[in-house]
């Protein structure tokens, strides 16, 4: 699974029942992102114990669905990350147990030649 640095990732604020598959979790996107399955972009959800994630994201032939356990310790709070999308850079970051609420990031440049 390659995904490009332009695709974006969104968490899920609020934790939701691990038992959901592909299927549940897709149904899922509209209602609580606002957002359409298909587009692409990466869909994380946590349970309620911060200690499990599951990632959803559409590949223009089916759905991905990947799940870590953490066998200690447990994710950082979702609810910051969930008010704007995360970098693909960021999601790895994120499932390695980096709390990115603390961590200063760069502004982005936005360049249009070069020198």
């Amino acid at each position: 699974m390659m995904l490009s640095s332009s695709v974006r990732a969104y968490v899920c604020a609020e934790p939701i029942d691990m038992r959901k598959q592909i299927d549940g979790l897709a149904q899922m996107v509209e209602p609580l992102f606002g957002a359409d399955a298909f587009g692409g972009q990466v869909f994380v959800f946590m349970g309620k114990r911060r200690n499990k994630v599951k990632l959803l994201w559409w590949d223009r032939h089916g759905f991905f669905l990947l799940y870590k356990r953490l066998e200690r310790g447990r994710f950082p709070a979702p609810h910051e990350l969930a008010r704007r999308g995360l970098s693909m850079a960021e999601l790895m970051a994120f499932l390695e147990g980096i709390d990115l609420s603390r961590a200063r990031r760069l502004p982005t440049v936005h360049a249009s030649r070069v020198a």
